[in-house]
């Protein structure tokens, strides 16, 4: 492949969602493939963190926003700073994610509802709310949200989590159909176990992390630069073709 198709140098790369986990990783992955980054998401001291040691590295501008993705207003000023900072988003990420309570559904309560629907699928959607219009009006782009291998194949005591990752595969192939003849390219990765805080919080004092890479084709966990790479990888021309695409990343999980 050439490796022209995978090169962002002077293009503009919008991560939300990326002051930890795979967010941060994907911003680094935008940075070493010569994109600008512009991140949000909350957190301030890792947010600048973040946009530190990507300045420092000397190749790429990068800059960060603290936002909460449950609020339009703080998306939409996220949008607009980066469009502002940068000229024009190339490619978008909606990474902003939580991990809810491990346990039945039964017991699941409506605050526990609310807060994985707001952070999971209004978070998306906000993000797609703003970022859409912009790219539309500046010729094109790609989007990627963050779904889960729960999203294909859903886990017992995370049912709320498994839902909302559902809605996310669906609401990323409604819009790619949308989109598809205005230049857009709108995608979704499912990642696998990856070793975050969202996996560690989500399992702790329940399931093992070791009985959680045994039930792994492969017999690991991931690590968020896994998935960084096949982010960049969509929002790169190597990608040009693929829209509406929900790439597992899960070591085999979902295959059988």
């Amino acid at each position: 492949m050439n490796s022209t198709l995978q090169d962002l140098s002077g293009r503009t790369a919008l991560v939300i969602g990326a002051t930890e986990g795979i967010g941060r990783a994907t911003a680094l992955a935008f940075a070493a493939a010569g994109a600008n980054v512009f991140a949000a998401g909350l957190g301030a001291a890792r947010g600048r963190s973040l946009e530190e040691e990507i300045r420092s590295a000397g190749r790429v501008q990068a800059a960060f926003m603290e936002a909460d993705v449950t609020r339009e207003a703080d998306v939409q000023a996220v949008v607009e700073e980066a469009a502002r900072r940068f000229g024009r988003i190339h490619a978008a990420v909606n990474n902003a994610g939580t991990e809810g309570r491990f346990g039945p559904v039964h017991e699941a309560t409506t605050e526990d509802f609310d807060r994985l629907i707001n952070v999971n699928l209004r978070g998306v959607w906000h993000g797609l709310k703003h970022q859409i219009p912009h790219m539309l009006a500046h010729g094109g782009g790609a989007i990627v949200n963050t779904a889960s291998s729960a999203g294909i194949q859903p886990i017992a005591n995370i049912a709320l989590y498994s839902a909302s990752k559902h809605a996310v595969i669906g609401l990323t192939k409604a819009a790619a159909l949308e989109l598809a003849r205005s230049n857009i390219r709108v995608n979704c990765v499912a990642p696998g176990p990856v070793n975050t805080g969202l996996l560690h919080r989500m399992v702790a004092g329940n399931v093992e992390i070791s009985t959680i890479a045994e039930s792994v084709p492969m017999g690991r966990i991931s690590e968020p630069e896994e998935i960084a790479r096949a982010i960049v990888w969509l929002c790169s021309d190597a990608a040009s073709y693929v829209t509406g695409h929900t790439l597992a990343i899960d070591g085999g999980l979902t295959v059988g």
